[in-house]
């Protein structure tokens, strides 16, 4: 696949200039772990860590994520793929800017993806892997988007940057979102079996796990997770996991009982942020 775009910012939480927040990248790897090998636990490493290596999305075919690529004296990121097949690492958008967390669309025929345009406005693009068709914004208007969520139902959630960050969701169609919840954070899923969106906010110094039903046009509060914790991911319909340190999991329908799941320790001494689970294995990002 070769996707071209004629124009990233990274963002960890907050909406900056694209030239402060490339100068402020992060040194990070991708590390894979195969849960369930005739070995047991085996762990390798999908990237290198001497550049920013981000936001993995783990698929049955290999891994998308986003890499920072550095030339005369500039940087900037690009969506790559690291292929299970030959093991290699393809730099799918290579252009002369940015774009970050790539995320599949529903019909698993494009990646969408947030482009830092020309005038500097974060927009959701969406890149199909059919070289005949170029790629193309999602919504005209709608900014700045940091991340996002596909639904069920031609329908989303994106966390729009501001004071404060806010969830937002709308049908495609419509592209008329509404203000789910504030003071959210970074990661956000669409839970299938739940039929709703999961996010974590923060209310009265708490820090939450929540869900929103678009039927209902309801949020509910599931669990309090760590305050450190932005990333996290359903191994799952009803199990959470995220990392502190190790990782851990919990149980929606009890989620007072925390386990220790994987210790990935040996693999990563410093800070595990994203991660992301299919099929046995998990793809996580360890931070320099």
């Amino acid at each position: 696949m070769k996707l071209t775009l004629p124009w990233l910012s990274f963002v960890a939480t907050l909406a900056v200039t694209p030239n402060s927040v490339l100068a402020a990248m992060p040194k990070s790897e991708i590390l894979l772990a195969k849960l369930n090998t005739e070995y047991g636990l085996q762990v390798s490493r999908i990237t290198n860590n001497d550049v920013y290596n981000n936001q993995p999305l783990l698929t049955k075919g290999g891994i998308y994520f986003t890499q920072e690529v550095q030339s005369e004296g500039q940087s900037q990121t690009d969506l790559a793929f690291y292929d299970f097949t030959n093991k290699q690492v393809t730099n799918l958008t290579n252009t002369a800017v940015s774009e970050y967390s790539p995320t599949l669309t529903p019909n698993g025929k494009a990646l969408s993806a947030i482009v830092v345009e020309a005038d500097g406005k974060q927009k959701l693009w969406q890149y199909p892997f059919d070289d005949n068709v170029k790629p193309s914004r999602i919504f005209e208007w709608i900014e700045p988007v940091g991340y996002h969520a596909w639904g069920a139902k031609d329908d989303m959630v994106m966390f729009i940057l501001g004071e404060p960050h806010t969830l937002q969701y709308t049908q495609v169609a419509a592209a008329k979102p509404k203000v789910v919840a504030e003071h959210i954070g970074r990661t956000l899923t669409f839970n299938h079996a739940l039929a709703a969106y999961t996010f974590s906010y923060s209310k009265a110094q708490q820090h939450w796990l929540a869900s929103y039903d678009p039927q209902e046009n309801t949020v509910t509060d599931l669990f309090r997770l760590p305050q450190t914790v932005q990333d996290y991911a359903f191994k799952d319909a009803n199990t959470v996991i995220y990392a502190v340190d190790n990782v851990y999991q919990r149980q929606l329908n009890s989620p007072e009982q925390v386990s220790l799941w994987l210790d990935l320790t040996p693999f990563c001494d410093t800070n595990i942020t994203r991660i992301s689970y299919l099929n046995d294995q998990l793809a996580f990002v360890c931070v320099k």
